[in-house]
Protein backbone atom coordinates (compact mmCIF):
# COMPACT_ATOMS: atom_id res chain seq x y z
CA UNK A 1 0.00 0.00 0.00
CA UNK A 2 1.43 3.39 -0.99
CA UNK A 3 2.25 5.93 1.70
CA UNK A 4 -0.38 8.60 2.28
CA UNK A 5 0.34 12.20 3.29
CA UNK A 6 -1.82 15.14 4.22
CA UNK A 7 0.06 17.43 1.82
CA UNK A 8 2.64 16.59 -0.81
CA UNK A 9 4.69 19.02 -2.85
CA UNK A 10 5.91 17.31 -6.03
CA UNK A 11 8.75 17.99 -8.48
CA UNK A 12 10.30 20.75 -6.38
CA UNK A 13 13.70 22.35 -6.43
CA UNK A 14 14.45 22.49 -2.71
CA UNK A 15 16.44 25.33 -1.15
CA UNK A 16 16.64 24.13 2.43
CA UNK A 17 17.51 27.31 4.35
CA UNK A 18 21.03 26.27 5.36
CA UNK A 19 22.77 27.96 2.44
CA UNK A 20 23.46 24.58 0.80
CA UNK A 21 22.91 24.17 -2.97
CA UNK A 22 19.40 23.39 -4.13
CA UNK A 23 18.38 19.84 -4.98
CA UNK A 24 15.38 18.10 -6.55
CA UNK A 25 12.80 16.25 -4.49
CA UNK A 26 9.25 15.83 -3.27
CA UNK A 27 8.11 16.91 0.19
CA UNK A 28 5.62 14.84 2.20
CA UNK A 29 3.78 16.45 5.12
CA UNK A 30 1.70 14.90 7.89
CA UNK A 31 0.03 17.19 10.38
CA UNK A 32 2.34 20.13 11.05
CA UNK A 33 5.63 18.37 10.18
CA UNK A 34 7.68 17.44 7.15
CA UNK A 35 7.99 13.66 7.38
CA UNK A 36 9.60 12.66 4.07
CA UNK A 37 11.78 14.33 1.46
CA UNK A 38 12.85 12.45 -1.66
CA UNK A 39 11.33 10.61 -4.59
CA UNK A 40 7.71 10.07 -3.50
CA UNK A 41 6.26 8.99 -6.86
CA UNK A 42 4.47 6.02 -5.31
CA UNK A 43 2.83 8.07 -2.57
CA UNK A 44 -0.40 10.07 -2.51
CA UNK A 45 -1.83 12.93 -0.47
CA UNK A 46 -5.09 14.66 0.33
CA UNK A 47 -3.61 17.88 -1.10
CA UNK A 48 -0.99 17.78 -3.83
CA UNK A 49 0.97 20.81 -5.04
CA UNK A 50 2.81 20.70 -8.35
CA UNK A 51 6.05 22.64 -7.90
CA UNK A 52 7.47 21.98 -11.38
CA UNK A 53 9.87 24.81 -12.21
CA UNK A 54 9.44 26.26 -8.71
CA UNK A 55 11.54 26.43 -5.56
CA UNK A 56 10.38 25.14 -2.18
CA UNK A 57 12.01 27.07 0.64
CA UNK A 58 11.43 27.32 4.37
CA UNK A 59 8.76 29.87 5.21
CA UNK A 60 10.44 33.24 5.68
CA UNK A 61 10.96 34.56 9.21
CA UNK A 62 10.52 38.32 9.51
CA UNK A 63 13.22 39.29 12.01
CA UNK A 64 11.78 42.73 12.76
CA UNK A 65 8.08 43.56 12.81
CA UNK A 66 5.47 45.71 14.50
CA UNK A 67 2.71 43.14 14.01
CA UNK A 68 1.71 42.97 17.70
CA UNK A 69 -1.80 44.24 17.02
CA UNK A 70 -2.15 42.96 13.44
CA UNK A 71 -1.91 39.40 14.72
CA UNK A 72 -5.25 40.03 16.46
CA UNK A 73 -6.93 42.67 14.28
CA UNK A 74 -5.87 41.31 10.86
CA UNK A 75 -5.18 37.67 11.52
CA UNK A 76 -5.06 36.63 7.85
CA UNK A 77 -1.69 38.46 7.91
CA UNK A 78 -2.01 39.17 4.18
CA UNK A 79 0.92 41.65 4.05
CA UNK A 80 3.15 38.87 5.37
CA UNK A 81 1.92 35.56 3.96
CA UNK A 82 1.61 37.13 0.49
CA UNK A 83 5.41 37.53 0.44
CA UNK A 84 6.15 34.09 1.89
CA UNK A 85 6.54 35.02 5.57
CA UNK A 86 5.38 32.33 8.00
CA UNK A 87 6.79 33.63 11.32
CA UNK A 88 7.07 37.19 12.64
CA UNK A 89 9.19 38.56 15.47
CA UNK A 90 7.10 41.26 17.16
CA UNK A 91 7.50 43.80 19.94
CA UNK A 92 10.49 45.59 18.40
CA UNK A 93 11.97 49.06 18.91
CA UNK A 94 10.86 49.14 22.55
CA UNK A 95 7.20 49.06 21.54
CA UNK A 96 5.00 46.11 22.54
CA UNK A 97 1.26 45.91 23.01
CA UNK A 98 1.74 44.50 26.51
CA UNK A 99 2.07 44.73 29.43
CA UNK A 100 -0.04 47.76 30.25
CA UNK A 101 -1.17 47.39 33.88
CA UNK A 102 -2.66 50.90 34.04
CA UNK A 103 -4.69 53.16 31.77
CA UNK A 104 -2.58 54.20 28.80
CA UNK A 105 -2.22 57.99 28.38
CA UNK A 106 -4.59 59.82 26.04
CA UNK A 107 -3.30 60.65 23.49
CA UNK A 108 -1.14 57.54 23.21
CA UNK A 109 2.53 58.32 23.83
CA UNK A 110 4.53 58.13 20.57
CA UNK A 111 5.89 55.78 19.29
CA UNK A 112 3.42 53.44 21.01
CA UNK A 113 0.82 54.96 18.68
CA UNK A 114 2.42 53.01 15.83
CA UNK A 115 0.42 50.06 17.17
CA UNK A 116 -2.79 51.90 18.13
CA UNK A 117 -3.38 55.65 18.18
CA UNK A 118 -6.61 55.28 20.16
CA UNK A 119 -5.31 53.16 23.00
CA UNK A 120 -8.03 50.50 23.09
CA UNK A 121 -5.64 47.72 22.07
CA UNK A 122 -3.35 48.40 25.05
CA UNK A 123 -5.74 46.39 27.19
CA UNK A 124 -3.52 43.56 28.39
CA UNK A 125 -2.36 44.12 31.97
CA UNK A 126 0.20 41.32 31.72
CA UNK A 127 2.22 39.76 28.93
CA UNK A 128 0.61 36.44 29.75
CA UNK A 129 -2.83 37.89 28.98
CA UNK A 130 -1.58 39.10 25.61
CA UNK A 131 -0.02 35.77 24.65
CA UNK A 132 -3.17 33.96 25.74
CA UNK A 133 -5.20 36.20 23.41
CA UNK A 134 -2.84 35.28 20.56
CA UNK A 135 -3.29 31.59 21.33
CA UNK A 136 -7.06 31.89 21.67
CA UNK A 137 -7.34 33.71 18.33
CA UNK A 138 -4.54 32.30 16.15
CA UNK A 139 -3.25 34.21 13.15
CA UNK A 140 -2.14 32.83 9.80
CA UNK A 141 1.51 33.18 10.83
CA UNK A 142 3.50 32.06 13.82
CA UNK A 143 4.85 34.74 16.11
CA UNK A 144 7.60 35.16 18.68
CA UNK A 145 7.22 38.24 20.83
CA UNK A 146 9.51 40.69 22.61
CA UNK A 147 8.53 42.93 25.50
CA UNK A 148 9.25 46.62 24.82
CA UNK A 149 11.21 48.91 27.13
CA UNK A 150 9.33 52.04 26.03
CA UNK A 151 6.04 50.29 26.79
CA UNK A 152 7.41 49.38 30.23
CA UNK A 153 8.37 52.99 30.88
CA UNK A 154 4.94 54.28 29.87
CA UNK A 155 3.36 51.59 32.06
CA UNK A 156 5.34 52.40 35.20
CA UNK A 157 6.70 55.97 35.11
CA UNK A 158 5.10 59.36 35.64
CA UNK A 159 7.88 61.44 34.09
CA UNK A 160 9.45 59.93 30.97
CA UNK A 161 11.95 62.78 30.69
CA UNK A 162 13.90 61.37 33.65
CA UNK A 163 15.85 58.18 34.32
CA UNK A 164 13.77 55.62 36.15
CA UNK A 165 14.10 55.71 39.94
CA UNK A 166 14.85 52.52 41.90
CA UNK A 167 11.16 51.72 42.47
CA UNK A 168 10.37 52.20 38.76
CA UNK A 169 13.33 50.03 37.74
CA UNK A 170 12.10 47.32 40.11
CA UNK A 171 8.58 47.56 38.65
CA UNK A 172 9.86 47.27 35.07
CA UNK A 173 12.14 44.40 35.99
CA UNK A 174 9.21 42.55 37.57
CA UNK A 175 7.21 43.03 34.37
CA UNK A 176 10.12 41.65 32.33
CA UNK A 177 10.27 38.63 34.62
CA UNK A 178 6.53 38.05 34.15
CA UNK A 179 6.80 38.42 30.39
CA UNK A 180 9.68 35.97 30.13
CA UNK A 181 7.87 33.40 32.31
CA UNK A 182 4.81 33.81 30.08
CA UNK A 183 6.77 33.14 26.88
CA UNK A 184 8.39 36.36 25.65
CA UNK A 185 11.67 35.72 23.82
CA UNK A 186 13.45 38.83 25.05
CA UNK A 187 13.41 42.59 25.56
CA UNK A 188 13.58 45.30 22.92
CA UNK A 189 14.59 48.91 23.36
CA UNK A 190 14.01 52.03 21.31
CA UNK A 191 16.58 54.32 22.91
CA UNK A 192 16.21 56.55 19.83
CA UNK A 193 12.65 57.44 20.85
CA UNK A 194 11.48 60.10 23.27
CA UNK A 195 10.01 57.78 25.95
CA UNK A 196 13.43 56.15 26.40
CA UNK A 197 15.99 58.80 25.46
CA UNK A 198 16.43 59.68 29.14
CA UNK A 199 17.07 56.06 30.11
CA UNK A 200 20.75 55.58 30.98
CA UNK A 201 22.55 52.41 29.98
CA UNK A 202 22.43 51.21 33.59
CA UNK A 203 18.61 51.34 33.61
CA UNK A 204 18.48 49.07 30.57
CA UNK A 205 20.96 46.63 32.08
CA UNK A 206 19.01 46.42 35.32
CA UNK A 207 15.59 45.83 33.78
CA UNK A 208 17.05 43.27 31.34
CA UNK A 209 18.63 41.22 34.11
CA UNK A 210 15.84 38.54 34.02
CA UNK A 211 16.93 37.71 30.46
CA UNK A 212 19.96 35.95 31.90
CA UNK A 213 17.82 33.46 33.83
CA UNK A 214 15.42 32.77 30.97
CA UNK A 215 17.93 32.78 28.11
CA UNK A 216 16.33 35.71 26.29
CA UNK A 217 17.69 38.07 23.65
CA UNK A 218 18.26 41.82 23.72
CA UNK A 219 17.06 43.62 20.56
CA UNK A 220 17.64 47.31 20.09
CA UNK A 221 16.77 50.27 17.93
CA UNK A 222 19.94 51.97 19.03
CA UNK A 223 20.24 55.44 20.51
CA UNK A 224 21.86 56.80 17.37
CA UNK A 225 22.18 55.54 13.78
CA UNK A 226 24.00 58.60 12.44
CA UNK A 227 26.95 60.65 13.64
CA UNK A 228 27.31 58.76 16.93
CA UNK A 229 26.65 55.25 15.70
CA UNK A 230 29.92 53.79 17.01
CA UNK A 231 29.10 55.04 20.51
CA UNK A 232 25.65 53.47 20.22
CA UNK A 233 27.09 50.16 19.06
CA UNK A 234 29.49 50.26 21.99
CA UNK A 235 26.57 50.81 24.38
CA UNK A 236 24.66 47.94 22.77
CA UNK A 237 27.57 45.53 23.12
CA UNK A 238 28.06 46.56 26.76
CA UNK A 239 24.42 45.80 27.59
CA UNK A 240 24.68 42.36 26.02
CA UNK A 241 27.93 41.59 27.87
CA UNK A 242 26.75 42.75 31.27
CA UNK A 243 23.41 40.96 31.05
CA UNK A 244 25.08 37.94 29.46
CA UNK A 245 22.70 37.53 26.53
CA UNK A 246 22.77 37.69 22.71
CA UNK A 247 22.34 41.12 21.12
CA UNK A 248 20.29 41.89 18.00
CA UNK A 249 21.04 45.21 16.27
CA UNK A 250 17.74 46.22 14.74
CA UNK A 251 17.50 47.51 11.15
CA UNK A 252 21.16 48.42 10.89
CA UNK A 253 21.62 51.54 8.78
CA UNK A 254 23.48 54.83 8.43
CA UNK A 255 21.36 57.99 8.30
CA UNK A 256 22.35 61.43 7.08
CA UNK A 257 24.34 62.39 4.00
CA UNK A 258 27.59 62.87 5.91
CA UNK A 259 27.37 59.27 7.16
CA UNK A 260 26.97 57.72 3.73
CA UNK A 261 29.56 54.99 3.25
CA UNK A 262 30.21 54.41 6.95
CA UNK A 263 28.68 50.92 6.80
CA UNK A 264 32.18 49.66 5.95
CA UNK A 265 33.30 51.01 9.32
CA UNK A 266 30.30 49.77 11.32
CA UNK A 267 30.30 46.27 9.83
CA UNK A 268 34.00 45.91 10.65
CA UNK A 269 33.27 47.02 14.21
CA UNK A 270 30.33 44.60 14.49
CA UNK A 271 32.38 41.72 13.07
CA UNK A 272 35.12 42.36 15.65
CA UNK A 273 32.59 42.13 18.49
CA UNK A 274 31.02 39.00 17.01
CA UNK A 275 34.33 37.33 17.83
CA UNK A 276 33.89 38.23 21.52
CA UNK A 277 30.13 37.90 22.21
CA UNK A 278 26.85 36.84 20.59
CA UNK A 279 25.83 39.61 18.21
CA UNK A 280 23.52 39.58 15.20
CA UNK A 281 21.73 42.17 13.08
CA UNK A 282 18.87 42.64 10.68
CA UNK A 283 18.25 45.00 7.78
CA UNK A 284 15.33 46.05 5.60
CA UNK A 285 16.03 46.35 1.86
CA UNK A 286 15.24 50.03 1.24
CA UNK A 287 17.15 53.33 1.53
CA UNK A 288 14.23 55.04 3.29
CA UNK A 289 12.98 54.60 6.85
CA UNK A 290 9.53 55.03 8.39
CA UNK A 291 8.32 55.97 11.85
CA UNK A 292 6.40 58.74 13.59
CA UNK A 293 6.48 62.21 12.03
CA UNK A 294 8.58 64.79 13.84
CA UNK A 295 10.18 68.06 12.78
CA UNK A 296 13.70 67.14 13.90
CA UNK A 297 13.64 63.89 11.90
CA UNK A 298 12.23 65.68 8.86
CA UNK A 299 15.07 68.21 8.94
CA UNK A 300 17.63 65.46 8.32
CA UNK A 301 15.83 63.84 5.37
CA UNK A 302 16.12 64.70 1.69
CA UNK A 303 12.41 63.92 1.25
CA UNK A 304 9.52 63.14 3.62
CA UNK A 305 6.23 61.41 2.78
CA UNK A 306 3.37 61.38 5.30
CA UNK A 307 2.02 57.86 5.92
CA UNK A 308 -0.86 58.77 8.26
CA UNK A 309 -2.20 61.77 10.12
CA UNK A 310 -4.86 61.63 12.79
CA UNK A 311 -6.07 65.26 12.50
CA UNK A 312 -5.56 65.54 8.71
CA UNK A 313 -5.94 62.02 7.27
CA UNK A 314 -6.39 63.35 3.73
CA UNK A 315 -2.65 64.00 3.52
CA UNK A 316 -1.60 60.35 3.90
CA UNK A 317 0.63 59.43 0.94
CA UNK A 318 1.58 63.04 0.16
CA UNK A 319 5.04 64.58 0.39
CA UNK A 320 5.59 66.98 3.28
CA UNK A 321 6.93 69.64 0.88
CA UNK A 322 3.67 69.57 -1.11
CA UNK A 323 1.61 69.73 2.07
CA UNK A 324 3.62 72.74 3.23
CA UNK A 325 3.00 74.47 -0.10
CA UNK A 326 -0.72 73.85 0.27
CA UNK A 327 -1.13 74.73 3.95
CA UNK A 328 1.55 77.41 4.28
CA UNK A 329 3.77 77.83 7.32
CA UNK A 330 7.13 76.49 8.41
CA UNK A 331 8.01 72.82 8.45
CA UNK A 332 7.66 72.79 12.23
CA UNK A 333 4.22 74.41 12.05
CA UNK A 334 2.93 71.99 9.41
CA UNK A 335 4.31 68.96 11.25
CA UNK A 336 2.53 70.19 14.37
CA UNK A 337 -0.76 70.49 12.44
CA UNK A 338 -0.39 66.98 11.04
CA UNK A 339 0.60 65.31 14.31
CA UNK A 340 0.16 62.72 15.59
CA UNK A 341 1.28 61.29 12.29
CA UNK A 342 3.74 58.95 10.60
CA UNK A 343 6.25 59.46 7.81
CA UNK A 344 8.72 57.91 5.39
CA UNK A 345 12.15 59.54 5.55
CA UNK A 346 14.57 59.36 2.62
CA UNK A 347 17.91 59.57 4.41
CA UNK A 348 20.14 56.61 3.46
CA UNK A 349 22.47 55.60 0.65
CA UNK A 350 21.57 52.41 -1.22
CA UNK A 351 25.25 51.47 -1.37
CA UNK A 352 25.19 51.15 2.42
CA UNK A 353 21.98 49.13 2.22
CA UNK A 354 23.64 46.77 -0.26
CA UNK A 355 26.78 46.39 1.84
CA UNK A 356 24.77 45.61 4.98
CA UNK A 357 22.47 43.17 3.18
CA UNK A 358 25.46 41.34 1.73
CA UNK A 359 27.17 40.98 5.13
CA UNK A 360 27.20 37.26 5.93
CA UNK A 361 25.39 37.52 9.26
CA UNK A 362 22.62 39.96 8.27
CA UNK A 363 19.06 38.71 8.73
CA UNK A 364 16.12 40.22 6.83
CA UNK A 365 13.40 42.18 8.62
CA UNK A 366 10.61 44.26 7.12
CA UNK A 367 10.07 46.79 9.93
CA UNK A 368 6.69 47.31 8.28
CA UNK A 369 4.00 49.42 9.94
CA UNK A 370 0.70 47.68 9.20
CA UNK A 371 -1.59 50.35 10.63
CA UNK A 372 -0.35 53.25 8.46
CA UNK A 373 -2.89 54.49 5.92
CA UNK A 374 -0.21 54.74 3.22
CA UNK A 375 2.60 52.52 4.51
CA UNK A 376 6.21 52.18 3.48
CA UNK A 377 6.31 49.45 0.78
CA UNK A 378 8.57 47.37 3.02
CA UNK A 379 5.42 46.12 4.78
CA UNK A 380 4.36 44.14 1.68
CA UNK A 381 7.57 43.97 -0.34
CA UNK A 382 10.72 43.39 1.73
CA UNK A 383 11.35 39.68 1.24
CA UNK A 384 10.59 39.42 -2.49
CA UNK A 385 12.65 42.59 -3.02
CA UNK A 386 15.67 40.88 -1.47
CA UNK A 387 15.18 37.88 -3.74
CA UNK A 388 14.36 39.80 -6.90
CA UNK A 389 15.99 43.24 -6.89
CA UNK A 390 19.04 42.63 -4.71
CA UNK A 391 19.55 38.95 -5.44
CA UNK A 392 18.53 38.17 -9.02
CA UNK A 393 18.94 41.65 -10.56
CA UNK A 394 21.93 43.12 -8.72
CA UNK A 395 23.60 39.80 -7.95
CA UNK A 396 24.43 40.61 -4.32
CA UNK A 397 24.04 36.96 -3.37
CA UNK A 398 22.73 33.64 -4.60
CA UNK A 399 19.16 32.52 -4.03
CA UNK A 400 20.45 29.98 -1.50
CA UNK A 401 22.25 32.69 0.46
CA UNK A 402 19.30 35.08 0.33
CA UNK A 403 16.92 32.42 1.60
CA UNK A 404 19.33 31.45 4.39
CA UNK A 405 19.28 35.10 5.55
CA UNK A 406 15.47 34.91 5.71
CA UNK A 407 15.14 31.49 7.33
CA UNK A 408 17.83 29.31 8.85
CA UNK A 409 19.99 32.19 10.06
CA UNK A 410 17.02 33.91 11.71
CA UNK A 411 15.68 30.72 13.31
CA UNK A 412 19.11 30.03 14.78
CA UNK A 413 19.60 33.55 16.15
CA UNK A 414 16.16 33.68 17.77
CA UNK A 415 16.22 30.07 18.98
CA UNK A 416 13.19 28.89 16.99
CA UNK A 417 13.56 25.13 17.08
CA UNK A 418 12.74 23.12 13.94
CA UNK A 419 11.91 26.29 11.98
CA UNK A 420 13.74 27.93 9.09
CA UNK A 421 14.81 24.67 7.41
CA UNK A 422 13.39 22.14 4.97
CA UNK A 423 14.25 18.78 6.48
CA UNK A 424 12.48 15.72 7.78
CA UNK A 425 11.12 16.38 11.25
CA UNK A 426 10.98 20.17 10.85
CA UNK A 427 7.72 22.08 11.02
CA UNK A 428 6.01 22.41 7.64
CA UNK A 429 6.41 26.18 7.28
CA UNK A 430 7.09 26.41 3.55
CA UNK A 431 7.10 28.92 0.71
CA UNK A 432 6.78 27.83 -2.92
CA UNK A 433 8.10 30.50 -5.28
CA UNK A 434 9.17 31.14 -8.85
CA UNK A 435 12.88 32.06 -8.73
CA UNK A 436 12.72 33.70 -12.18
CA UNK A 437 9.93 36.14 -11.36
CA UNK A 438 9.82 36.64 -7.59
CA UNK A 439 9.87 40.32 -6.70
CA UNK A 440 8.01 43.04 -4.85
CA UNK A 441 4.64 44.21 -6.11
CA UNK A 442 4.58 47.13 -3.67
CA UNK A 443 6.27 50.43 -4.43
CA UNK A 444 6.45 53.88 -2.84
CA UNK A 445 3.78 55.01 -5.32
CA UNK A 446 1.62 51.89 -4.75
CA UNK A 447 2.57 50.62 -1.30
CA UNK A 448 -0.16 48.02 -0.78
CA UNK A 449 0.27 45.14 -3.24
CA UNK A 450 1.09 41.44 -2.92
CA UNK A 451 4.41 40.07 -4.07
CA UNK A 452 5.05 38.65 -7.52
CA UNK A 453 6.08 35.02 -7.89
CA UNK A 454 4.89 33.63 -4.55
CA UNK A 455 2.88 30.55 -5.49
CA UNK A 456 1.90 28.84 -2.23
CA UNK A 457 2.62 29.37 1.47
CA UNK A 458 2.09 26.81 4.23
CA UNK A 459 2.22 27.35 7.99
CA UNK A 460 2.38 24.29 10.23
CA UNK A 461 1.26 22.14 7.30
CA UNK A 462 -1.77 24.27 6.35
CA UNK A 463 -2.01 26.33 3.16
CA UNK A 464 -2.45 30.01 4.11
CA UNK A 465 -1.78 31.64 0.70
CA UNK A 466 -2.46 30.25 -2.76
CA UNK A 467 -3.72 31.54 -6.11
CA UNK A 468 -2.95 35.11 -5.07
CA UNK A 469 -5.16 35.17 -2.00
CA UNK A 470 -5.41 34.13 1.63
CA UNK A 471 -6.95 30.74 2.26
CA UNK A 472 -8.62 31.74 5.53
CA UNK A 473 -6.64 29.19 7.54
CA UNK A 474 -5.23 30.42 10.86
CA UNK A 475 -2.70 27.77 11.96
CA UNK A 476 -0.18 30.11 13.57
CA UNK A 477 1.43 29.34 16.92
CA UNK A 478 3.06 31.45 19.61
CA UNK A 479 6.70 30.33 19.60
CA UNK A 480 9.11 30.26 22.51
CA UNK A 481 12.86 30.67 22.32
CA UNK A 482 14.91 27.53 22.83
CA UNK A 483 18.10 28.05 24.81
CA UNK A 484 21.28 27.73 22.79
Amino acid sequence: MSERYDVMIRYASIVDGTGAPRYAGDVGIKGDRIVRIGDLRGASAATEIDASGLVVAPGFIDAHTHDDRLLLSGGDMAPKVSQGITTVIGGNCGVSLAPMPRQIPDPVTPPLNLLDDGGAWFRFATFAEYLEALRAQPAATNCAMLVGHSTLRVATMNDLSLPANPDEVAAMRALVDEAMRAGAIGVSTGLFYEPSIAAPTEEVIEICEPLREYGGVYCTHMRNEGDHIIQSLTETFRIGREVGVPVVISHHKLVGVKNYGRSAETLKFIAEHMEKQEVCLDCYPYPASSTILSAHRARNATRVTVTWSKPLPQYAGKDLADIMAELGGTQEEVVDRLSPAGAIYYMMDDRDVQRILAFDQTMIGSDGLPHDDSPHPRLWGSFPRVLGHYGRSLGLFSLETAIHKMTGLTARNFGLADRGVVREGAFADLTVLNPETVGEGASFARPIAPAIGIDTVLVNGSVVWRDGKSSGARPGQVLRRERA
